[in-house]
This record gives C-alpha cells, sequence and structure tokens, in this order.
C-alpha cells in the first residue's frame, strides 16, 4: 500500500488527507495529523472520498476519453484527443474572427487547482483576448472579495483558524458552520470547552444546528443583515463601546458612516430584523466589549443582492471597535470551495488580474501583459456569471468553454441558463464526471482528472496553501485541466498568432515539472503585492508542509495574521469606513408570492453532488429532496408531512416533498440547494424538464460584487394535486447501480413530478464490505402513465423475472412487485419493490427493504396495499451518525440512560454507542438531543419571527 498527503476536494477549510492506494486502486483515506487545517480530522464527506473514487464507479460516472456530438441531442461519439483539440481550437478562432474575441466565454471553477486557474486565465485574457472569463466563485465569494476591497484595501482575510481558540466572543452570520465547515466547527467546539467564558452569537433566518449551540440567536427576518449590523453601531456609537482612537488612527470616512447609522435606531432594527430590542442590545455589547471578537460568515451575506453591503457594514463593526489585527479578533470570511482563495489569487474572474490587480487600472494591466509578453491585456470589462449564460441567451456570445463546474445546476433562473446552453453555437464540457446535467449541452466533452489523480496547489480560507499530489493515474484518457488548456493554448497561437513564440512554454508531457512552472510564473507575479509567495516554492510545501501568505523573498515564515500594524493596503494606509444603507432583498416577498425561500446546505452533500450523489451512505441524513415549511404554515396551507407542492417564483415551478420544520421561520420556506435535475426533477404542462431547486432561483446580483442573490427568492406554495403516485427500490450490483440510476433519472421527465436518489444499508464506515447500494424513485402524476413505463421501471431493477411476485388493476392503474432473495445465511429479504398507483404501504415495505428485516413470514402479503404491516415492522430508525450507523431511534433510547449534566450525558452516550467519535459532524445533532431529552430539556426549537 502507497500513501500519498493531498488535501480535500470539498469546502474552503483545506483539510489535509492522506490517500492509501494500491497500483491503480485508491483504498482508503484519512485526515493528515499534521496539516495545520484540521489536524488529522474529517468530515463525513472527506471521510469517505476514497469510496467515492472506486474503479466500480468510475466505469459508471466518469469521462474516460473525449466526445463529440454532431449534432445537439444525438449521442455523443468517440473522439481523439488530437482530433478533438484540432475541432476546438479551429471552432474557436473562428469564432474570433468572425464575431471578435469577446463573443466566447469561459466559466471555471472554485475546484479548480491554481495551475489550472493561472493557464485559463492567461488563456483568455493573454491569448485570446477577452475578459470574459469568470468563475463558479462568483456565485461564492465574490461579494466578500468585493468587501474587503472596499473597506481594507485588498482581498485578504485577516485572520486564521487559530484566532478561533483566542477569540472571546464569536459572532457567526449568515453561516451554518456546523454542516457546512463541521471540521472548523470542531474547533469551535473545543474553544468553548477549553473558554466556558466564550461568548457566541449566531444570526440566521433559520436556527440551525449552529444556531442551537448559541449563546444568543438572532433570528434575523431574510436580507436584514446590513440592519442589524448598522443596529450594532448605531448603540456603539450611543453606549461609547467604540474605539475612537482606532478610528481617529488608522481609519478614514467614519464620519458619513455615523450620519447613517443615526437612524437606525433599536426599534426601527427590531422591527425591519424581526428580533427583540434587548437581543440587538445584548450582540452590540458583546461584540464591542470582548477582548477579542471574531466574525465568522459565508453564503448567507454574500449570496444576495446586497451582498458588499453586507459584508462591508460587518467589517466596519470590527473596525469602529478595533477588533483587527490582534489574536481572537476580525472579519474571517469562510470560503466555499477548496480553492475560491487561488482563483482570486491568480485573477480568475472576469474584473481582476494576476496577484490581486485590478482591470479597471491601467497600471495593472500593463504589469500583467509585460509579465505574459503580451502588447497588451484588454480593458473591456468581462462579462461576469449571470451576464455571460444572459449573453450567451441573448446570442452574444457564441462559444462558452466549461470546466470543472455543472452551471446546468448550481447557476440561478435555470431556464435562462439552459436556454443560453441551446443558443450557443459551440460548447465545450471539460469534466471528471459525465452524469453532471451540463454535459447533456455539451458538443464537445473533454474527460478531466479529479482529486486523487492532480498535482498542483491550492489556498484554503485562512491564506495557506497546500500541495495537492497525485496517488493513482488518471483513469482512461483523461487529462489534467491545466494540461488541456496548455494544449489548447498552442493549437490556437498557431491559428491567432502564427510564428510567434508561444505564451505557454510549460511541458504537459511531465505533469509535476509542468505544473510547477505554471506556479512559478504565478509566484513572480505576486512580487510586491499584498499576496508576495516569492519566498515560497514547491520544495518548501514539501519539506516544511503547507504555508500562509504573504510569504516575501527572505521571510522566515508567512503571516498567520494581517493588519497588526494597524497600516492597509491602501494609497494612504487607512481603512475605510463604508457607509451602506439596507436595502429590502431583489424580490420582496407579497401577497402573489408570500414565502420567502432561502437555500442552503445539507451536512453531507456537497454542491451539485456529481461526487458525494454517488454514495446512498450519504444520503441516510437527508435522504430525500424536500421543502421545509413552518408546521403553522403547513397547517394553514392544509399540508401534511410527504405532500407534494408546487413552488413557484417568476421564474419557474418545481414539484417537491413538503416537511413540517420548526426551524424555519413562519412564512419562510427553506430548500437545500443540492438538488438539481440529477436527482430532482419532472415534466412541465408545457413539456418542459424541470430543472430543480433553481429553477426558482433569481438571477438579481449585487451591483458591485455582481453575485447572484441565491439565498432569497419569493415563492408561493399550493398542493400540487397528484393523484398517481409510485415508488421504486431496489438493491442493486455495486457495479451497476450508478448507471441504473441514470437509466431511472432518465425517464423522471415523464412525470410532473420525479425524485430518484441512491441508497444503502448504513453500514459503519470500518466495515465497508458490508455495505450495499440501492436506488429509490419516487414519481407522481395526474393518472397513471403507459403501463411500458412502469414496466421500464420494473426491468431496470430486476424486478421482470420468475421470482417477482406481481398484483395488476389496469382499471385502477395500480401494479405492485416485489422480489424476495434467500441469502447465504438463509434468511429471506426483500430485494425490490414497485408500488404504483397506490403506495400506503410505502412506510412497513420501505423499511423492510432498506434495513434488510427478515421477509420470509409475508409472501403475497407484500402486495397488500395497506399503512399497516400485516406483521409488526420495527424501524431502526434514522441515520445521526454516518460513521458508526447510529439512528436517533438507538440515541434517544440510550438517553434515556443517561445521567448527569448535558456534557456528562453526551460523555455517556458516546461512550456507549461511539457516535459522534469518529469525523464529528452529528456532534451538533446529538448535543441538540441531548438537550431536548434532558431533565431540564431546551424550549422546541420553533421560535416564531416577526
Amino acid at each position: 500500500m502507497q500513501e500519498t498527503k493531498s488535501t480535500c476536494p470539498y469546502c474552503g477549510v483545506g483539510c489535509g488527507v492522506i490517500i492509501e492506494s494500491t497500483g491503480t486502486e485508491i483504498t482508503g483515506v484519512r485526515g493528515d495529523p499534521t496539516h495545520p487545517a484540521n489536524f488529522g480530522r474529517l468530515c463525513t464527506k472527506g471521510s469517505t472520498l476514497h469510496l467515492t473514487a472506486s474503479q466500480a464507479l468510475a466505469q459508471q460516472t466518469r469521462l474516460l476519453q473525449p466526445l463529440h456530438r454532431a449534432q445537439r441531442n444525438a449521442p455523443a461519439q468517440p473522439l481523439p484527443w488530437d482530433a478533438a483539440l484540432d475541432l476546438a481550437s479551429h471552432r474557436l478562432a473562428r469564432t474570433v474572427r468572425e464575431h471578435g474575441p469577446d463573443a466566447v466565454g469561459f466559466y471555471v471553477s472554485g475546484q479548480l487547482l491554481t495551475e489550472d486557474y493561472y493557464v485559463f486565465n492567461k488563456l483568455a485574457k493573454g491569448l485570446i483576448g477577452t475578459n470574459n472569463i469568470d468563475t463558479n466563485s462568483r456565485l461564492c465569494m465574490s461579494s466578500a472579495v468585493a468587501g474587503y476591497k472596499q473597506t481594507l484595501g485588498a482581498d485578504a482575510p485577516p485572520a486564521c483558524y487559530d484566532d478561533v481558540q483566542h477569540a472571546q466572543c464569536l459572532f457567526i452570520v449568515g453561516s451554518n458552520a456546523a454542516w457546512a465547515h463541521p471540521i472548523l466547527f470542531r474547533r469551535i467546539e473545543d474553544a468553548r470547552a477549553a473558554h466556558p467564558g466564550m461568548k457566541v452569537i449566531v444570526a440566521d433566518p433559520r436556527r440551525t444546528d449552529t444556531a442551537g449551540t448559541a449563546d444568543l440567536f438572532l433570528p434575523l427576518q431574510p436580507g436584514s443583515d446590513v440592519m442589524l449590523f448598522n443596529g450594532m453601531l448605531h448603540l456603539m456609537l450611543r453606549e461609547g463601546w467604540h474605539d475612537a482612537a482606532y478610528i481617529a488612527a488608522h481609519t478614514t470616512g467614519f464620519d458619513a458612516l455615523k450620519a447613517l447609522v443615526r437612524d437606525c435606531t433599536p426599534e426601527r432594527v427590531a422591527e425591519v430584523c424581526g428580533i427583540p430590542v434587548a437581543d440587538l442590545t445584548t450582540a452590540a455589547r458583546w461584540f464591542a466589549q470582548s477582548p477579542a471578537t471574531l466574525s465568522l460568515y459565508c453564503q448567507g451575506l454574500n449570496q444576495s443582492s446586497s451582498g458588499t453591503a453586507k459584508n462591508a457594514s460587518l467589517i466596519n463593526l470590527h473596525l469602529a471597535t478595533g477588533q483587527i489585527g490582534k489574536p481572537g479578533a476580525g472579519p474571517f470570511s469562510l470560503t466555499g470551495q477548496p480553492n475560491a482563495m487561488g482563483g482570486r489569487e491568480v485573477g480568475g474572474l472576469a474584473n481582476l488580474l494576476s496577484a490581486h490587480r485590478d482591470l479597471a487600472n491601467p497600471a495593472h494591466r500593463a504589469e500583467v501583459a509585460a509579465l505574459w509578453g503580451v502588447d497588451d491585456v484588454p480593458a473591456k470589462p468581462g462579462k461576469t456569471a449571470v451576464e455571460m449564460f444572459q449573453a450567451a441567451a441573448d446570442g452574444e456570445i457564441k462559444a462558452l468553454w466549461i470546466a470543472c463546474t455543472n452551471p446546468a445546476q448550481s447557476m440561478p433562473d435555470q431556464a435562462t441558463v439552459r436556454r443560453a446552453l441551446q443558443r450557443a453555437e459551440f460548447v465545450v464540457v471539460q469534466e471528471a464526471f459525465a452524469t453532471a446535467a451540463t454535459c447533456a449541452y455539451a458538443d464537445l466533452l473533454l474527460p478531466a482528472t479529479t482529486w486523487g489523480e492532480k498535482t498542483g496547489t491550492v489556498t484554503n480560507s485562512e491564506r495557506r496553501i497546500s500541495r495537492v499530489r497525485a496517488a493513482v493515474p488518471a483513469p482512461g484518457l483523461a487529462r489534467h485541466d491545466w494540461a488541456i488548456a496548455v494544449q489548447l493554448a498552442h493549437r490556437l497561437e498557431a491559428l491567432l498568432r502564427p510564428g510567434a513564440p508561444t505564451l505557454f512554454p510549460y511541458t504537459t508531457q511531465h505533469a509535476e515539472a509542468g505544473a510547477e512552472a505554471v506556479w512559478n510564473e504565478h509566484r513572480e507575479s505576486t512580487r510586491g503585492r499584498d499576496l508576495d509567495i516569492t519566498g515560497l516554492s514547491w520544495e518548501m510545501l514539501e519539506s516544511r508542509g503547507p504555508q500562509q501568505w504573504p510569504l516575501a523573498e527572505n521571510a522566515a515564515a508567512g503571516k498567520a495574521r494581517l493588519y497588526a500594524d494597524g497600516i492597509f493596503p491602501t494609497a494612504d494606509g487607512r481603512a475605510r469606513f463604508a457607509a451602506h444603507a439596507w436595502q429590502p432583498t431583489a424580490e420582496p416577498r407579497d401577497s402573489h408570492y408570500p414565502f420567502s425561500l432561502t437555500t442552503g446546505r445539507l451536512r453531507d452533500q456537497w454542491h451539485g453532488m456529481t461526487r458525494t450523489g454517488q454514495l446512498g451512505r450519504l444520503f441516510g441524513h437527508v435522504a430525500e429532496p424536500s421543502v421545509q415549511l413552518h408546521p403553522q404554515d403547513m397547517q394553514r396551507q392544509g399540508l401534511e408531512s410527504g405532500d407534494l407542492v408546487c413552488v413557484t417564483s417568476k421564474r419557474g415551478t418545481i414539484v417537491v416533498p413538503a416537511q413540517a420544520d420548526a426551524t424555519v421561520g413562519l412564512s419562510q420556506a427553506f430548500m437545500a440547494m443540492h438538488w438539481g435535475s440529477e436527482f430532482l426533477s419532472g415534466c412541465a404542462a408545457t413539456g418542459e424538464r424541470l430543472a430543480g431547486v433553481n429553477a426558482l432561483t433569481t438571477s438579481a446580483f449585487c451591483p458591485t460584487s455582481k453575485q447572484p442573490e441565491l439565498k432569497h427568492a419569493a415563492v408561493k406554495i399550493a398542493k400540487a394535486g397528484l393523484p398517481w403516485t409510485l415508488l421504486a427500490m431496489a438493491w442493486l450490483p455495486a457495479d451497476s447501480a450508478q448507471a441504473t440510476r441514470e437509466a431511472l433519472s432518465a425517464l423522471m421527465g415523464q412525470f410532473p413530478f420525479a425524485s430518484c436518489v441512491p441508497f444503502s444499508n448504513h453500514t459503519p464506515l470500518h466495515e465497508p464490505g458490508r455495505e450495499r447500494t440501492g436506488v429509490l424513485l419516487r414519481a407522481a402524476a395526474h393518472a397513471a402513465p403507459p403501463g411500458a413505463t412502469v414496466e421500464r421501471i420494473e426491468a431496470l431493477l430486476g424486478l421482470h423475472g420468475a421470482d417477482t411476485l406481481r398484483y395488476t388493476d389496469q382499471q385502477r392503474g395500480q401494479r405492485r412487485a416485489a422480489r424476495l432473495v434467500r441469502g447465504a445465511d438463509g434468511a429471506t429479504t426483500l430485494e425490490g419493490i414497485v408500488l404504483a398507483g397506490d403506495t400506503r404501504a410505502e412506510g412497513w415495505l420501505k423499511t423492510l427493504l432498506q434495513e434488510e428485516l427478515p421477509a420470509q413470514a409475508y409472501g403475497r402479503l407484500l402486495l397488500v396495499p395497506a399503512a399497516q404491516a400485516p406483521v409488526a415492522v420495527q424501524s431502526r430508525g434514522k441515520p445521526v451518525c454516518t460513521c458508526f450507523n447510529v439512528t436517533d431511534a438507538a440515541i434517544t433510547a440510550q438517553l434515556a440512560h443517561c445521567r448527569g449534566t448535558d456534557e456528562d450525558r453526551l460523555a455517556q452516550l458516546q461512550g456507549q454507542l461511539r457516535c459522534g467519535t469518529n469525523c464529528g459532524s452529528c456532534v451538533p445533532e446529538l448535543k441538540r438531543m441531548v438537550r431536548a431529552t434532558g431533565p431540564q430539556a431546551s424550549p422546541p426549537l420553533a421560535q416564531a419571527t416577526i
């Protein structure tokens, strides 16, 4: 067995991992105990990385060779690499000649490595001559970038993870860190245990697991963050809780801000935000008077039409109180992707250039042109993500190159995005996974490497650069992203600037040498800049491990914290207060659209689930898509949990089950961001296939950062009225389960509602040999579909043989099928079921199958359409701890025997069941269950918001 150090490809915490491999197969993964981001810890997603990299899955889900569609919607056919790159280069060159360079757009990803990003940026801006290159980081971090630049002068998070240990007040806003950044949240738990006096304030529209641990929870109305921050500053000034000396010595613009917040009285803030005046006052006092206050924030601030204002207004609080540049203090933006920081460093956005240079600055453009060896870099601003797809939909952009991202799932206003992909004359998708929704729109598909196969660097949220190393060779004909871009560039140079020296002198024959050469050029671009890394090298990363920037030439080490001297990277060395008045959301709810829909992450899934969505075990915590509503709103709508509802915004409609959830505020709805058309779909009355949650979201964006308001859309919700329902699920061989799910997903468009997800038998992570994989399809319609449709579903799930029990009532549109299997141990279990037209028996049949309970006593009683099982079925409950397969029922039963304080009872629980002792992702939920069942149980999670 070989061990290779690398990093986790999920959130921006940047955890170090050790990959175990044998030959060409990744066999295991564990946290790197020497990596300063995680010290050996991994979350549920990171702990299962090796399972997503199996060769059995790769054969079903990976893009393994270049593919070309001669016509749209035709099957893609294999094409040799040289032919594929020749085709791409000639099509792009023709587009440039006929329509100009701005008719080409590149849309790339925060999951690319820094080297990938650098080459793509140089390809677009240096060779083709367009600034139309943007990234899915625009959907993630551009408001944080704009907020830092507007106030502190540079896109440089001033704090670090170690500040969690030194903070005496944590202000967590717009972040469910317990789920989105679980390893960082473990640090918070450790810090609170070591420092019981630490205060934690959480501001969020939902009472999340993060909010459940807070000393003070502020259940904000969606979009009211700027009013909250300005109101806190109003109180700080009124009560003398600000640092006048720091303001005078190190800042400018305070008088304008002071005048602005004068009108943000506690009473007005309470009305707009929906929180008590007393809680507002407490938050302001704790923040200002703490010896060290650290703010942690993420998409709740960023994904907003006021995203820059939210970020800057929070930073105002740190400047006004001097809570910056010292241990435990500062505004710390948490990145959502593993290398969103690296992309920002190389200027991989439509408005940026290398090393934090601004495209609008002529001197900066000249510096980059000189570095690259070109006459100039175009001055015209490029199209940002939303603008790029709108331009393609309007016919302005003719060619789109999409790398390592899935806009047909992740972009807002999916109707426009899909129209853009259809109208563009040439679409290239450079991707590792053939299952991404965007692949269906590609004229040319190019196979790229992914985690475990790539080599290069990434930068995490605390400005720490880590090496990424390949543990196994690329599968099939996949190539590194930067190498594909270089090989394309060489062909384009011959067409666009024949005879000129190459701008891309990097070898693609030796991955390590080529990637390091790209990185060295990037390093030189940082000389003298705020992120200067001229003192860093790959050799240093090898010998000394991950390093933080800046790390200039001759420096002994990088800086953990910035601005300790009170000097900022602005013309006068002072930070700038930014006076932003509160603005409502771009789309306030009204009588026609009375619910505020917010989106967010699930604990065990990531982004569009092209990777995590392959593992049934990661669906244990949240098994299927749903929209959550407050129980009172459910009652007013005449809904019960599980009822299908139409959720409609001004852009589209989706059909999805509703679920009562007291953590959601009144007149609000919540839906996970992950549910795209790969897992949740259906067919509209017009015949158009529904596109998942982002069919609803708005493309309205912040005017400064151009980041869209994915966090809020006004919607209406009504019962769907689809009487014919179907449930189909079965265990499947590991080497075909994902292929079967893809085949079933292709049928979702035949129903007004359909969802298709994997599931597993939830074996403990350390017992992989026992794990099984299944697929569950759920559908609904106004009337029964043709019998051939259900027969096709049965056949795909293996329920078409003589060993399948059947019942059919054509007049009522009902079919039922069940297959029993006798195992090697002699036990008979249920292997698969299809319930069509009458799904009342779902509850006990689903439990019988998924928990592999003995089924020999049932026989043809399995076909009885009854909600009550003919023989009692006792479910083990819903998994809470994925690592050790501990369910909520087991936890509740064990807690009945635990005594003492909440801390004592948690320790006893973990000692008995081991839950939360591996990755720790379930610990916040365990604590919530402990509080809810203790002698002095916490009040219900429901908290109505005004």
